[in-house]
This record gives C-alpha cells, structure tokens and sequence, in this order.
C-alpha cells in the first residue's frame, strides 16, 4: 500500500496570504503546504481522503489518473471545496463518496447543482453518495473503517486503511475509538501549533497521543505557518515525524 500526503497544511495554507512570517517566506519545501488531504494506492485501486481548496494542483502533481473512492472527514470548506474537480474522474460512471450521514448532507446542500437535473451540459461530477457506518467496509481486500474523533465538540470520522490511520482535524479521541487504532504501522495524525487550540491538537498533545496509541511510524500533519519543519524535526521523538507535501510512504500488507 501507498500513502501520498497531497496537502499537510491548515485552512490558509501556507505559505498564508499577505503574511511576511519566517515559515511563510521559507525557501524550504518543506514549509510549503497545501491544505491537508491524503493518497491511498493498493492493488491497482486509487483512493483520497478530502479535497480541498488545492485539489487541481495536489492531483496534478501526484500524476493522479485515476479515481476509485473519496472519503470526507468532515464537511470544512478546506476538506471539501475541491469537490468540482472529482468530474474528471466521473465522466464514465459516478465516483463513490464515502462520509458520515450529515457530512453528505452538507454535500448535497452547498453543491445543490452536482446534483440538479436540469444542467445541460453535464459540466459537473457524478458522485455516489454512500453512508459510512460503524461497520465499514472492504474494498480490495482492505478493511476500511471509520474512527470517530472529536473536532471540538463534535464529532467527525478519521478513517482506517488496513494498517494506516489517518486522524486531521483531531482535538480528542473517544475511549471507545481506541480499540479502532490498534496494531497500527502508520498513524496520522493533526498538529495545529505549539500553542493549545479549542479544535485542534497542539503539537505536544498529538505527541502524546501517538505515543498513547503506539504504532510503529507517526507522522504529523494539519500544521499552521507557526511550524517550521526543520525546526519541529529535531525536536521529536524518534519514530515521529511531520509530514510534508509529497511525502510518499510504503507500507507491506501481511497476506
């Protein structure tokens, strides 16, 4: 299995509009980044989890080509604004959505013309909408499956993809998810900023959460223009790191 970090970024992106900060006007790469949204490859099957504001270019860049599945973490413009530029890769059959039932409401109220019959033209994806429960699902031999967390006060879905977690937007993780994100090889995880945030995990907070869950590789991501890679490297454990955009890891799936 694949992972590509299409966007590790928070919902300016950075670098941030108008802003002269030092991680803003960085020649690192790495301090570029593009709102937060994962690749997933396996077995000739192309998933992505969110597409923001930048999903055009991240696509683009990834050499995407195809299409099989999008699952949304929660219905924020910088996880779902993207959404017009899934037509590409609908214009044969229409391209499941995976999300929980209210983030698909959202879906179908803020883009009522994806979904009207009266446009000529066809000028807009064809997209399934399909509840995900508690339960999941399996699509090419991985078990995918929802693991709710909280974003605030609320609660919104991170996923699991066999032996990867993927946990943006995170200010808390129910006891009862814990179970969900056992034995896992990869866990993502949001990082806001050093200072705490009412929705977000700081730094030292998605630190200690990671090393509460234990998997073998952690990586950061959802990081504001207060983070400078280089910087926040060396100051991590060991198996911890923050991602960045373009990030490719590969990981074996037992048989």
């Amino acid at each position: 299995m694949e992972v590509t970090f299409l966007g590790t970024g928070t919902s300016h992106g950075i670098p941030v509009i108008g802003c002269d900060c030092p991680v803003c006007t960085s020649a690192d790469p790495h301090n570029n980044r593009m709102r937060s949204s994962l690749l997933i490859r396996h077995r000739g099957l192309t998933w992505v989890i969110d597409t923001g504001q930048e999903f055009r270019l991240q696509a683009i860049r990834a050499g995407l080509q195809q299409l099989d599945a999008v699952f949304y973490t929660h219905d924020h413009a910088d996880h779902m604004f993207g959404i017009d530029d899934l037509r590409i890769f609908s214009c044969r059959r229409s391209l499941p959505v995976y999300g929980a039932q209210e983030t698909l409401l959202q879906i179908r109220k803020r883009f009522a013309y994806i979904f009207a019959s009266t446009i000529p033209g066809g000028g807009v994806p064809s997209l399934e909408l399909i509840p995900i429960d508690e339960h999941g699902l399996s699509i090419g031999g991985l078990q995918i499956q929802p693991v709710p967390i909280y974003h605030g006060t609320r609660l919104i879905n991170g996923y699991r993809f066999g032996p990867m977690a993927y946990l943006t937007d995170c200010s808390g993780i129910p006891e009862s998810s814990l179970p969900l994100l056992e034995g896992l090889d990869m866990l993502v995880v949001g990082a806001l900023r050093e200072r705490e945030h009412p929705t977000h995990f700081s730094i030292g907070q998605a630190v200690d959460m990671i090393q509460r869950i234990a998997p073998v590789q952690g990586y950061l991501t959802h990081m504001c223009h207060e983070i400078d890679h280089e910087s926040l490297s060396g100051r991590l454990p060991p198996n911890i790191a923050p991602a960045y955009d373009g990030l490719c890891v590969n990981l074996t799936l037992e048989e």
